[in-house]
């Protein structure tokens, strides 16, 4: 068996090599970081070498991790000029938002008798159509969601993801350019405004810069934490974790409207790689006997979601006359998050969609945890 102090630094260090070797090798970037952490994390909790003390530290990191993790996703937001900047994406979004809402929640009442606990996939589908794997971590800690349950519907969505990307780059223009209209291209460029910017990128994150104001970002998180954790004892017991989880989010918007903390740099990619650790944690607790049986109905249920939503959300930019490739970058920042936002513009051969497609969907990790665990409380409220 594997000595608990040895364990924790796996946990800390294997998301530096599989970083290493998403960078390295391109049929290992294509499967993603998050999921291959997942995939070591299910190999190594189902291998028989885990502590028998191991359950307290998983249970421990699953929280901390994603609770650290959040405000350093958030400090990079510039909300005030990203709202001025987007336009009918903006619009588009909302759209999308309000019907993620709306068909997860038909969703979960479809599938009420055949999963358990249907509200808290309702949920977690909220936020991570609205955002992305930050916002499913965060709602899944904020819930309570037993990690097997947890890693089926990521392992739903991850399937899903590919073959929604596949369309998306290949069909999916000329399919909705029948019946939206063309993306009419503006003499405005992208020149300097940061769409470019590789969010995947960890080049220069060990310059001595970097590492002192990554330290900073991580000192201000930790007193993030702090705070929203003695402001939840104020709350009940059963909606605490959940109070936690909102303070995070609402202090971490708050402190990027302070330059100085904006400005920091690599906050995004440092959170990411916190979030690849509560992923190799997380699949470390996950049971692989039950997810070989696949839940037919919880799989429904996610195709349900991410395509109802789709056919929805092209009718809603039907109506408002929303042009095909802002419609389609702002359901790509939504349904699989902005870091697939530049692959995607290149597969619509149109670089000006980039920065609307970055910015509403850096908005969607903000309002996402938000939404998440209201309607979840919402959807428990109509379903039981």
């Amino acid at each position: 068996m594997i000595p608990t102090p040895l364990l924790l630094i796996f946990y800390i260090f294997i998301p530096a090599f599989i970083l290493w070797l998403s960078q390295k090798y391109a049929l290992v970037n294509k499967v993603g970081p998050v999921i291959l952490a997942y995939l070591i994390g299910i190999i190594l909790g189902n291998s028989g070498l885990l502590p028998e003390g191991a359950l307290n530290l998983q249970d421990t990191l699953s929280g901390v991790t994603v609770a650290v993790a959040l405000p350093l996703l958030l400090f990079s937001l510039d909300v005030k000029s990203w709202l001025n900047s987007a336009g009918k994406a903006i619009i588009s979004m909302l759209g999308a938002t309000a019907l993620v809402v709306a068909v997860a929640g038909f969703g979960s009442w479809l599938i009420r008798y055949d999963v358990a606990e249907a509200w808290q996939f309702g949920g977690m589908a909220i936020g991570l159509y609205t955002g992305g794997t930050p916002n499913l971590a965060a709602i899944k800690t904020a819930l309570n969601v037993d990690s097997t349950q947890f890693i089926m519907m990521h392992t739903y969505d991850a399937v899903n993801g590919i073959i929604y990307l596949m369309f998306v780059m290949t069909i999916g223009q000329k399919v909705f350019n029948r019946f939206l209209p063309k993306y009419k291209p503006s003499i405005i460029h992208l020149m300097d405004s940061g769409a470019n910017e590789d969010v995947n990128s960890y080049v220069g994150i060990f310059q001595k810069k970097t590492v002192i104001g990554l330290s900073a970002a991580l000192g201000i998180s930790l007193v993030i934490l702090g705070v929203s954790f003695g402001l939840s004892q104020l709350i009940p017991n059963e909606f605490s974790t959940a109070a936690i989880m909102l303070l995070i989010t609402s202090l971490g918007i708050g402190a990027s409207f302070n330059h100085r903390i904006r400005s920091i740099s690599m906050t995004f990619q440092f959170g990411m790689y916190i979030i690849l650790v509560f992923s190799l944690v997380v699949g470390s607790m996950a049971n692989l006997d039950q997810l070989v049986d696949i839940n037919w109905s919880l799989m429904f249920f996610v195709n349900f979601v991410v395509f109802g939503t789709m056919a929805l959300h092209a009718v809603f930019c039907k109506i408002l006359k929303i042009d095909t490739d802002t419609f389609l970058i702002t359901s790509v920042a939504a349904v699989c998050s902005p870091p697939f936002v530049p692959v995607v513009a290149k597969a619509l051969n149109n670089k000006e969609v980039i920065l609307s497609g970055l910015t509403t969907g850096i908005i969607g990790y903000a309002i996402g945890n938000y939404l998440g665990i209201v309607f979840a409380y919402v959807f428990r409220a109509m379903l039981y």
